[in-house]
């Protein structure tokens, strides 16, 4: 899912507005259908690239020849069974593993990391607050650090995963004290912090109320009991009948 878009009014009072982009459902009249699994696809997500730039061999902008390295001299612990949980290919966890014992010697990531990432990839907004909900969302066990192995299970889902799997995962985003239920509060801070990571230059036109209207129409649509909180059944129920969330899943990795 993605909320970012939502900043954009969607004329026909569709969850998520997509600037620039057609809904696939309406521009071929087909449904949504899982995007193939390309190198292009991994390239466009920002901790990919941060993970692979210290691995690209030097004066080559090599975006092909990154997750095609040959001589890896390091191997993470369990490669079968990464390889196993994950959608990733061994020369791509690989290439992977290499370029995070690069940036991240001890094996761990840490929050300041994250939003040192982020910083660096949308420097004309504050990524400060989105850094810390991803963080939070790749950290499943809360211990203030994420592992190769859970970073990459998580990037697979992202990048990779079933409706189903980057549904459940973008819940686990939204559902920010983990308590199983997304409150309108919840879903407009992460709105809100997207809106702020891409910055005002992005979308000029917005209104600073924009968010909220939005997080109100979202609630509408979800909240089917009208009890102020969304479940995950409701929240699965509802993006699986909305055709533009599903044609917004090809471009989830935006912002990852």
């Amino acid at each position: 899912i993605q909320p970012w878009k939502e900043v954009t009014k969607a004329s026909d009072g569709s969850l998520l507005g997509d600037p620039g982009h057609t809904p696939l459902s309406k521009k071929e009249g087909v449904k949504w259908q899982r995007p193939r699994l390309s190198r292009q696809a991994l390239m466009r997500c920002c901790l990919v690239k941060w993970i692979l730039s210290s691995t690209a061999p030097q004066g080559s902008d090599s975006s092909d020849s990154e997750l095609e390295l040959s001589t890896v001299r390091h191997q993470p612990e369990g490669l079968d069974q990464l390889q196993a949980q994950t959608k990733f290919t061994k020369k791509e966890l690989q290439s992977l593993y290499r370029g995070f014992k690069n940036e991240c010697p001890t094996g761990l990531v840490d929050e300041d990391t994250f939003k040192l990432i982020y910083s660096q990839f949308f420097p004309q907004g504050d990524a400060t607050t989105y850094a810390h909900f991803l963080f939070n969302a790749f950290d499943a066990d809360g211990n203030g650090a994420i592992h190769f192995e859970d970073f990459v299970v998580g990037l697979s889902i992202l990048l990779r995963g079933t409706v189903h799997e980057k549904l459940k995962w973008a819940f686990n985003l939204y559902d920010i004290n983990k308590d199983g239920y997304i409150t309108k509060e919840e879903m407009l801070a992460i709105m809100k912090s997207i809106y702020d990571m891409m910055g005002r230059h992005t979308y000029p036109i917005l209104q600073e109320d924009a968010p909220a209207e939005h997080v109100e129409r979202f609630f509408q649509k979800m909240d089917r009991n009208k009890d102020g909180v969304v479940t995950i059944e409701e929240f699965l129920e509802t993006c699986q009948k909305d055709e533009n969330i599903m044609s917004s899943m090809q471009l989830f990795e935006n912002v990852i």
